[in-house]
C-alpha cells in the first residue's frame, strides 16, 4: 500500500490584494454598475442661434413701435393743422375758446341794413344779402375739422352724428366747405366776379351776377359758423348733378333728423337771394329743420311766420 503525500505548493502573493466576499453573497448575482464618465475637458459651445433670434425679435418690436408712436404723431399733426388725407370727416380735433369776430376790424358789414342776429336764438340766425351779419359778430367758439374745416362748436355733435351714420349706410360724404373768414369770403367772392366779367357789360353788372352764386363778404352763413357744403366723393362738382348722388339722396332724406336744412333749395332763390345749391347744409335744430323740411320751404319763410 503506497501511501501518497500531500505536497502543498506556495503560490507567490500578488501585488494587488484580492477580497473573497462573505459565504452568504456567494450565490448573489452580480450586479454591473455603470460606469462613470471622467468628465470631459472640453467645454461644451453654445448655439448663438436662440441669442440671435431673441436680438433680431427685440429689434424689431423696438422698430415696430417706433414706427407706430411716428405715425401716429404724423397723423395727429396732420389733423391738428388740417391737412387730413382727403376725406372730409369731422374729427374733434381741437376746439378754440374766445370770440371770433366775422367781419373784422375795419370791414363795413350790416351798411345801415337790419341786424341777422336772431331774437329766437344762435342757431336761427338769418344771413343774407337783405340780413348781413353785423361788424361785432362773434362765435363763441369753432371746433376744428379736418382739411382746415370748422364749424359752430354748439352745432357740431349733430353733424358728426350725421356724417357717421351716412358712412355707415356705405356712403361716402365729403366736406368741402364749412366756416369762412371775412377775407376768405372776400377772395371767393371776387374770384366769382372775374369769372363773370367777360359775360357781363360792367363790374357792378358782374358782381350782381357772382352774387347769385357766391355771397358778398358779410352775407354767408359760413360766416355764421353754422353752414357746411357736402359732396359725394365719387362727384364733387358744385352743380345740380350733385343732388342726383347717393349722398344728397341720403342727406336730403336725413338731414332733418340732425338739425340740418337743404339751406337753398330749387324755386326758392327769389326768397334767399342764391340759387340752387344741392349740397349746402345749414344746422338750424332739431325742431326748425322737422318743419323746414316737411313743409318744403326756406328759412327765411320759417322765420316769419314765428
Amino acid at each position: 500500500m503506497s501511501i501518497h503525500s500531500c505536497t502543498v505548493h506556495e503560490f507567490p502573493r500578488p501585488d494587488r490584494e484580492y477580497y473573497a466576499a462573505a459565504p452568504v453573497q456567494w450565490d448573489t448575482p452580480m450586479v454591473s454598475r455603470p460606469r462613470r464618465l471622467a468628465p470631459s475637458r472640453r467645454r461644451n459651445r453654445r448655439s448663438p442661434l436662440p441669442l440671435l433670434l431673441l436680438l433680431g425679435l427685440t429689434l424689431f418690436t423696438g422698430g415696430f413701435l417706433l414706427g407706430r408712436a411716428e405715425a401716429e404723431g404724423t397723423q395727429a399733426a396732420c389733423a391738428a393743422a388740417g391737412a387730413g388725407a382727403g376725406s372730409g370727416e369731422p374729427v374733434h380735433v381741437l376746439t378754440v375758446p374766445g370770440a371770433i369776430t366775422s367781419g373784422g376790424e375795419g370791414n363795413p358789414a350790416s351798411d345801415g341794413k337790419d341786424s341777422a342776429v336772431p331774437k329766437d336764438g344762435w342757431n336761427l340766425i338769418l344771413v343774407n344779402g337783405d340780413h348781413p351779419l353785423p361788424q361785432d359778430f362773434q362765435i363763441p367758439a369753432l371746433t376744428q375739422l379736418r382739411n382746415n374745416h370748422a364749424i359752430d362748436q354748439r352745432a357740431y355733435p349733430a353733424l358728426q352724428r350725421m356724417m357717421d351714420d351716412c358712412r355707415a349706410e356705405g356712403l361716402q360724404p365729403t366736406i368741402c366747405s364749412s366756416y369762412r373768414s371775412w377775407e376768405k369770403q372776400e377772395e371767393l367772392f371776387q374770384r366769382k366776379v372775374q369769372s363773370c366779367l367777360p359775360q357781363a357789360g360792367s363790374l357792378e353788372e358782374a358782381e350782381e351776377q357772382a352774387a347769385v352764386w357766391v355771397a358778398r363778404p358779410g352775407t354767408s352763413e359760413h360766416q355764421a359758423g353754422l353752414a357746411v357744403d357736402i359732396v359725394d366723393k365719387s362727384y364733387q362738382l358744385l352743380d345740380e348733378g350733385q343732388e342726383k348722388t347717393a349722398v344728397q339722396q341720403w342727406l336730403m332724406e336725413h338731414c332733418a333728423e340732425y338739425g340740418f336744412i337743404l339751406r337753398y333749395p330749387t324755386e326758392k332763390s327769389a326768397l334767399t337771394g342764391v340759387g340752387y345749391e344741392p349740397w349746402h347744409y345749414r344746422y338750424v335744430g332739431e325742431e326748425a329743420a322737422g318743419e323746414i323740411m316737411s313743409r318744403g320751404i326756406c328759412l327765411e319763410e320759417y322765420l316769419e311766420d314765428i
